[in-house]
This record gives C-alpha cells, sequence and structure tokens, in this order.
C-alpha cells in the first residue's frame, strides 16, 4: 500500500509540475508589449490581430512613415531597417510582422493551436507564412505600390501575376477550412490583410472559389478579434488614399 501511495504521489507530483510549466508558458508579459505602427498598415493590423487572439495586450504607438517619424535617430537606433510594425516587449525588439506573430505565439500562446508544435504542422503554417511574405503580399505590394504612393494605371503584367499567387492558394485550400489545415492558425491572420486590402480596392478575385469561401469564413473568425475596427478600417484608408491618388 505504503508502494502505492508513493506512486501515486510522484505523479500527482509530475502532473502539477505539467500544470506549473503549462501556465508558465502561457504568462502574460509583465507589462503591454510596445507596438510601433501605423493603422493602415498590413503587417501592422496582421500583428494587431494575433494579439488579440492570443490575449496580448499591446501599447500602440502611431510611427508615422510618411512624415519620416521613421527615420528618427532613436527609432533607427532601435531599428536600423526603421520599419514598422516594431515591437519592444521589455527591452527584447523585434521587427517583422511574421517573426512578431510567431514570437507572441511561442511565448505567451495559452496553446499551440496558432503556431503548433508538431515540427510537420509548424513546416506547413511556416511554408504559408514564407508564401506570404515572398509571394502573395510581395505581388500585391508590386501591384498596388507604385498605385498607392505615385498613382497611375494598373500594371495588367502585374495583375496577373498576382492572379497567379491567388490561383496557388486556392490549390492549397482545396479540402481545407483554413490555409495551413483544420484551424485558424498565425498564417491565416497574416495572409487575410492583403484580401482585406483587395477587397476594399474593389480587386475582382471571386472567381477563385476556394479563396472566396476562406476569406468568408476567417471575416467570421476574427470578428471577436477586431477584424472590423482594425483590419477592414485599416484597408478602407488605403483604398481612400489609393482614390485620391487616381483623381
Amino acid at each position: 500500500m505504503k508502494a502505492i501511495a508513493l506512486v501515486v504521489a510522484i505523479l500527482i507530483s509530475i502532473n502539477n509540475l505539467g500544470n506549473a510549466v503549462a501556465r508558465s508558458k502561457s504568462k502574460m508579459p509583465t507589462q503591454a508589449i510596445k507596438l510601433y505602427y501605423l493603422p493602415p498598415s498590413p503587417p501592422c493590423r496582421a500583428v494587431m490581430m494575433a494579439a488579440k487572439v492570443l490575449g496580448v495586450e499591446l501599447d500602440l504607438v502611431v510611427t508615422n512613415i510618411m512624415e519620416g517619424e521613421h527615420l528618427r535617430p532613436e527609432f533607427m537606433k532601435m531599428n536600423p531597417q526603421h520599419t514598422i510594425p516594431t515591437m519592444d516587449d521589455s527591452g527584447f525588439i523585434l521587427w517583422e510582422s511574421r517573426a512578431i506573430m510567431t514570437y507572441m505565439a511561442n511565448a505567451y500562446g495559452k496553446d499551440d493551436s496558432l503556431y503548433p508544435k508538431n515540427p510537420r504542422q509548424r513546416a506547413v503554417v511556416d511554408q504559408r507564412l514564407n508564401f506570404d511574405l515572398g509571394t502573395l503580399f510581395m505581388r500585391y505590394i508590386n501591384l498596388y505600390g507604385p498605385l498607392i504612393f505615385k498613382g497611375g494605371s494598373m500594371d495588367e503584367e502585374k495583375a496577373a501575376k498576382l492572379n497567379e499567387a491567388i490561383g496557388w492558394m486556392n490549390t492549397m485550400l482545396e479540402g481545407k477550412a483554413f490555409v495551413a489545415g483544420d484551424n485558424m492558425t498565425l498564417a491565416d491572420i497574416s495572409i487575410i490583410v492583403t484580401y482585406t486590402c483587395l477587397e476594399a480596392f474593389e480587386y475582382d478575385f471571386s472567381q477563385y472559389e476556394n479563396v472566396m469561401k476562406w476569406f468568408e469564413r476567417m471575416k467570421k473568425e476574427l470578428q471577436p478579434y477586431g477584424y472590423e475596427e482594425i483590419d477592414r478600417a485599416g484597408a478602407q484608408m488605403l483604398a481612400t488614399f489609393l482614390k485620391s491618388h487616381a483623381n
């Protein structure tokens, strides 16, 4: 009986230790994470929504790149690339939106649903994040960057390249509810901001059925986490800016 009691005690201790570790991993930052951002910026919007999903409090610091605030010496000392979003978590400085999002999930996620620990599942999320960074968002920027900042007419060749990327994503979504599997991950949150911009710009991607279904599904998923006030509102700011340059 004593031996059985000892085993039970050991198992309870191991379980309690495991719970303590789980709690420590989901511990929130001691103070709000400072985020240097601009509301219309798609990468900033992705970080802000990811933080809301994770329950991480942000101290938002508007950094107006149109007025050169990102070129101030104190900002460039913090981030020599002088880009937004830039994060300051109690002295830990990080930039690039996808790096910030994965850091927050690793440091403060209550579980690993947004950024799985399973190597293969995480690899798929990472692949989708890299697809977003190097292909989808890049082709969106190549098409709309000049139009937003300089005006002019649509470059049909660049539009075709963007459509090609949307088509690839449409194939990735075949038989899937979300871009990396059966539940929402950081990849979905990173990617949706591009489509919210495209919708605000009245860009027609309705021919891509899987993408359209995913887009509507993600709007509902993110509705409690600031989709309207963060993502849609920011995209509308960019759309207004685009229209002002088109006139």
